[in-house]
């Protein structure tokens, strides 16, 4: 069984595979993604270290001047029409800091720095005779240098993101208060290239899309910049600021590696870990919250992003995300993969994007964290669910954590690389 799926998750990769990247999904998702990638590498480092590597690699020469790594590295060879918002929408040539090549102009969550320590540790002969480390090492200290300063906009030492799709959890409710503020634009001003490739049901609906629109070219027609004052919309997620903080600890192994001292990035981490804690954890609720940047409210919604920061080393409030994770809200024990909200939320929904159904890399980060806090039952228990969940779904983006009824589009590259890694990790 185990091999049947190990096969069929190297098919996924390798009909995905472009040469030097792998798309998430070649109809639906026709270009390379930033933490997509980052979760491809993790996989792929099982089957061919060197690709890993090269996917990082890809990505990270795509990297902006001023640090930022873009959410979408557009291929050329991919007709112009095929994906919406594409090049012609974010215009990267007219940005002062942008590369060569067209991207996207907003960034996602930083799993970068732990894709590459572990992608390195996957042959380590292999990454030094490529020079590996010695040249990713410093884009990604760029990169958490751009997110810890110029991300920096309330001086919590918390980094924002300035648009849903930055959080990687693209509608999830929790951003329904501070989206409110935005005008759509109206869906006849733009076409939508998703819903040709996956159900309406399953994705975000067009008022929606309309102010995800409306962010982005208001961030685009601002020059790109970053700052408290601009319009719009501005949250500290717990979900990025923990893959910054977990990332930190990984830039300190690979500066160690390469013979620097490592306490400045464990510094960075122990100060953006106190911040987290001190910030967005809520004691009574047992999770942590976003907060919008603009106000200083805590936004009190229970999604799997409040749980994502397990996967920060030492956290001091391990045992209370477990036991959140184990109450009704998620259902860890029963529900898989973990649901993206609230199951006790009027409303949740079981098929609409991050508004309730599962996704294997929330998952996969909550078992990293599991494992790396020592509940090794429950991790192991985790991951014998998501390998039956993917053997019985297939490699679906997103699924019903209570039915395990699939959504969204199929044969979805992280789904199959993460599959690779849980299957190894026995």
């Amino acid at each position: 069984m185990i091999d049947n799926l190990d096969r069929a998750a190297r098919r996924v990769l390798a009909t995905n595979w472009r040469q030097r990247v792998t798309v998430p999904a070649p109809r639906l998702y026709p270009h390379q993604w930033s933490w997509d990638s980052a979760f491809v590498a993790i996989g792929l480092r099982h089957l061919s270290p060197t690709r890993a590597q090269r996917e990082l690699e890809s990505l990270l020469g795509a990297q902006w001047r001023d640090g930022r790594v873009p959410h979408i590295v557009f291929d050329p060879h991919v007709p112009a029409d095929a994906y919406f918002p594409g090049p012609s929408f974010w215009r990267s040539a007219a940005a002062a800091d942008a590369p060569p090549v067209p991207t996207s102009g907003i960034v996602q969550p930083p799993a970068h720095a732990l894709a590459a320590w572990a992608t390195y540790r996957a042959d380590s002969a292999a990454a030094r005779a490529r020079g590996f480390l010695p040249r990713i090492y410093p884009r990604l200290v760029e990169w958490h240098r751009y997110l810890t300063t110029r991300r920096d906009l309330t001086g919590s030492g918390l980094m924002s993101i300035v648009h849903p799709w930055e959080s990687g959890m693209d509608n999830s409710p929790a951003w329904d208060d501070p989206l409110s503020r935005i005008v759509p634009v109206p869906s006849a001003d733009f076409t939508r290239r998703d819903l040709a490739h996956a159900a309406a049901a399953d994705r975000p609906t067009d008022e929606d899309y309309g102010r995800y629109v409306r962010l982005a070219s208001e961030y685009r027609d601002a020059g790109y910049a970053d700052s408290r004052h601009r319009p719009g919309f501005a949250v500290e997620d717990p979900l990025c600021n923990a893959l910054l903080a977990a990332g930190e600890h990984a830039l300190a192994s690979i500066a160690a590696e390469l013979g620097h001292d490592p306490q400045a990035h464990l510094s960075a981490a122990a100060r953006l870990t106190d911040a987290l804690v001190s910030t967005l954890y809520e004691p009574a609720a047992g999770t942590f919250f976003p907060r919008d940047a603009r106000t200083g409210s805590l936004i009190r919604s229970y999604t799997v992003g409040g749980l994502v920061p397990l996967v920060v080393p030492n956290l001091p409030v391990a045992t209370e995300l477990i036991k959140t994770a184990l109450g009704d809200r998620f259902r860890l024990g029963e529900a898989c993969p973990l649901p993206s909200y609230d199951l006790t939320a009027s409303d949740h929904d079981a098929r609409r994007y991050w508004r309730g159904p599962g996704w294997m890399n929330t998952s996969w980060l909550f078992w990293r964290g599991l494992r790396l806090h020592g509940e090794t039952a429950l991790a192991g228990d985790l991951r014998h669910r998501l390998l039956d969940r993917v053997r019985t779904a297939g490699f679906r983006e997103y699924v019903d954590p209570l039915t395990g009824a699939g959504h969204g589009t199929d044969g979805f590259s992280w789904t199959a690389a993460l599959t690779l890694d849980l299957i190894r990790a026995a």
